[in-house]
């Protein structure tokens, strides 16, 4: 085949040639015609060719002539991804869901359980089930509050803006695990209290959250991470708690730190896939559009939270065989973890 580049084409213009070419056995043309450069975006275009019957070498292929409804230059910028929804209901429904999980696990604890340490440096599984309250106590206290004037997060810049908080959170939640010593009320308190805030507050509503003002709907999304990750803390603290995982909070969990990924390294030459709730693509470089990709990553939602979260390198990952990596731009590893 030859093709040409320029900005547009038109009715008469050469555009390629039908020819013989690698390991094929007759001249055959693989020739999509679009109205966009973004073969991702852009429609087809129907085109016509002279003759009949199968392609000839040398064959002239030519583009449709322009009409009032279709314009003659062809090129036009690729089209933005739209930015990812979540259905409010589901994301209110999965948290107070998984909250009612975590606390019937945390009614089990005998004092010897709650007295283990955690993956967090300093943290006592009692601290660490404390934690899980605070983090979905803050919805009913930051709608108590004021609303901010104005918006200072996206939901894709949250996962960058935790860091910040650390000490702050690390702090207020031994204070909390130290004034409530019967963490059963504690949970029953927090979850009465969310279901009566969400009852009226529309979600639009900003809210003034210690990372930045964002609006409630986007918050609730970011409750679903914390959730996910400190439970499955817990699990990897007290050998056969077993906590379930909602599967909404897990799927709201997973595509928010995939986004987070692509958001943080743009582009289109790295497939990363965890099913079956997320696929992104991600990393500079040349942009795959059919077949199947170079550079693939592929693993499960739990495993993925666990790096995205600092939980698992990426070294012993791939190492045990957790996630699955092929081509030059599949090393994830510099990009990771992405909350800290």
């Amino acid at each position: 085949m030859r093709g040409f580049t320029g900005p547009g084409v038109h009715a008469g213009r050469r555009l390629a040639g039908c020819g013989n070419s690698g390991n094929s056995t007759e001249p055959h043309p693989h020739f999509p015609l679009m109205e966009g450069p973004d073969p991702d975006t852009a429609c087809g275009l129907p085109f016509r060719r002279h003759g009949l019957g199968v392609p000839r070498n040398r064959e002239i292929f030519d583009a449709p002539a322009t009409s009032p409804s279709r314009p003659r230059l062809l090129s036009m910028p690729p089209a933005k991804k739209r930015a990812r929804t979540y259905d409010p209901g589901r994301i209110r429904t999965a948290i107070l869901t998984q909250l009612g999980h975590v606390r019937e696990a945390v009614r089990t604890l005998t004092p010897e359980q709650f007295a283990l340490p955690t993956r967090l440096p300093g943290w006592t599984v009692r601290d660490l089930a404390a934690h899980v309250a605070m983090g979905v106590e803050t919805v009913s206290r930051t709608i108590d509050r004021d609303e901010p004037p104005r918006p200072e997060l996206t939901l894709l810049d949250w996962p960058f803006a935790t860091a910040v908080r650390a000490d702050d959170i690390a702090d207020g939640t031994r204070q909390l695990a130290a004034a409530h010593p019967d963490l059963d009320a504690l949970f029953a308190g927090t979850a009465a209290r969310l279901t009566e805030s969400l009852a009226t507050a529309p979600g639009a509503r900003l809210l003034a959250a210690r990372t930045g003002a964002m609006t409630l709907d986007d918050y609730l999304v970011t409750r679903t991470v914390e959730l996910v990750v400190h439970t499955d803390d817990l699990n990897a603290a007290v050998p056969g708690l077993d906590v379930p995982y909602d599967r909404q909070a897990l799927a709201a969990a997973t595509r928010l730190l995939a986004d987070a990924l692509a958001a943080k390294a743009p582009g289109g030459s790295t497939e990363v896939r965890i099913p079956p709730y997320a696929v992104v693509q991600c990393v500079e470089g040349p942009r795959h559009t059919r077949g199947t990709p170079p550079n693939v990553v592929e693993t499960d939602p739990l495993t993925w939270i666990r790096l995205a979260s600092g939980r698992v390198s990426w070294k012993d990952a791939v190492e045990e065989a957790n996630v699955r990596a092929s081509g030059e731009r599949a090393d994830l590893g510099g990009l990771l973890p992405l909350l800290r």
